[in-house]
């Protein structure tokens, strides 16, 4: 293993990792922080739970002078992550006197200014209120020295790469740059191609997304029986906290309210609740005054508490990445962990696909607890269909840049009924460009 003090981080780095107990760099943050530390991009493909964060926080926090405006961005899809990266980054960085500001939907904008007139050297952002502080001026990113795409397939699949893409070309073309994606396909592959200059690449294998090294269990039964095995599988947990994933925001709600009133100690995350009260579910979870988070998948990216040892599906997910990125919850950091789905009757077709992805044995829960699975017939014939004819599920429920998000350029053309000027090759800057 590589120690830190072996990758040439300054002291007052070092003092930040030493008070969180960081001693030891995991491989990515092996291999990645000398190559950002020469001064080359990077491209990185990795787990949740291997430390990415912490490598280009490091790098970034080593390059950034005090007091000089803002030099570091790092965009990422959804206001939990940000403000998880933005918490991490500040560990590490507390003996630096470098400063880092989370802008994102659904806070205040008020509270976002004035923590950036008090001087911010880093901002972590989502797309969308990034790029509402450009329009009013409040963040200005010609100092950027050091930018960071983080999960940049999920952005893909939110509808976000045009608004990357307008908020990348107002930023100097001398810069730091590095992209981190769990999967990447063609359209993140053509970003790094057009945005990052020569970069270092570290990509894992695709089998690697297999979910090695946590134990994978599965229980088919009827939909009604879900929550009775749910409470029995939560009650065998005595290793640590749990994570219960569901498919709509109607289930997490009915699934917690069911759990509280079995007396356990739970939280909710979904996308209706405001962004106060998922902040404050999130910090009840992430303090250990919650055992049990109840979320659906988008509310969810982002989470990384170190204690979770239990991950249930309480639905079958509909792409088998996300089932990968849910079960990477648990087993964090090199922790042990285990994953259980529980597949209700029409369900099993889903999952034969997701299961066939997985490259690890999984235990079959009804061969080991007794319990016999009877399929009506009209399901039994739908489910042969589902598991025989349909050969991919890469790309069910995703959509493509503007099909259900409006680019940023989109957007503004629309409120101000006009086209945007253009710049230099033809790029749209909508009264940006003379600011910048």
């Amino acid at each position: 293993m590589t120690t830190f003090n072996e990758l040439g981080i300054k002291q007052s780095i070092l003092d930040g990792l030493k008070d969180i107990g960081f001693k030891e760099a995991f491989p990515i943050q092996a291999a990645a922080i000398p190559v950002l530390l020469s001064g080359r991009d990077v491209v990185g493909q990795a787990h949740t739970g291997t430390g990415k964060t912490a490598a280009f926080a490091i790098s970034m926090l080593q390059s950034i002078i005090p007091k000089r405006g803002i030099q570091g961005l790092v965009v990422a899809p959804t206001r939990e992550l940000a403000i998880q990266i933005t918490d991490e980054i500040t560990k590490i960085g507390r003996h630096t006197g470098i400063k880092a500001t989370t802008v994102y939907g659904g806070q205040g904008m008020g509270i976002q200014l004035d923590k950036l007139r008090n001087g911010s050297e880093i901002v972590v952002a989502t797309p969308g209120r990034l790029i509402d502080h450009l329009k009013r001026g409040s963040i200005r990113l010609d100092k950027i020295a050091h930018l960071v795409l983080d999960e940049a397939d999920t952005m893909l699949d939110m509808g976000f790469i045009e608004d990357i893409e307008f908020i990348l070309d107002l930023t100097p073309k001398q810069k730091l740059m590095s992209l981190y994606s769990a999967t990447m396909p063609p359209a993140i592959l053509r970003l790094a191609e057009n945005y990052l200059n020569n970069p270092k690449q570290f990509l894992l294998s695709a089998d690697d997304l297999s979910g090695e090294g946590i134990e994978q269990a599965f229980l088919v039964i009827k939909d009604r029986d879900k929550l009775k095995h749910l409470i029995n599988f939560i009650e065998g947990n005595e290793k640590g906290q749990t994570i219960v994933f569901c498919s709509t925001k109607h289930r997490t709600r009915d699934v917690a309210r069911n759990l509280s009133k079995t007396n356990f100690n739970v939280v909710a995350i979904e996308g209706d609740m405001s962004q106060h009260r998922r902040e404050k579910s999130m910090s009840q979870f992430r303090r250990g005054k919650a055992d049990i988070l109840v979320a659906t998948d988008v509310a969810a990216r982002g989470i990384d508490v170190p204690e979770v040892a239990l991950v249930v599906n309480y639905d079958v997910p509909n792409q088998e990445l996300i089932y990968f990125h849910r079960i990477g919850r648990t087993a964090r950091a090199g922790a042990k962990g285990r994953a259980i789905t529980l597949v209700s009757y029409s369900s099993i077709g889903d999952w034969k696909i997701i299961k066939q992805q997985t490259k690890v044995v999984m235990t079959d829960l009804n061969e080991e607890m007794g319990i016999k699975i009877s399929i009506p017939d009209p399901l039994k014939r739908e489910t042969r269909r589902m598991g025989y004819q349909r050969s991919s599920y890469g790309n069910r429920g995703k959509h493509t840049s503007g099909s259900r998000h409006r680019s940023a350029r989109d957007q503004y053309d629309r409120r101000n009924k006009k086209s945007g000027s253009r710049g230099e090759g033809g790029k749209r800057y909508y009264g940006l460009k003379s600011r910048w």
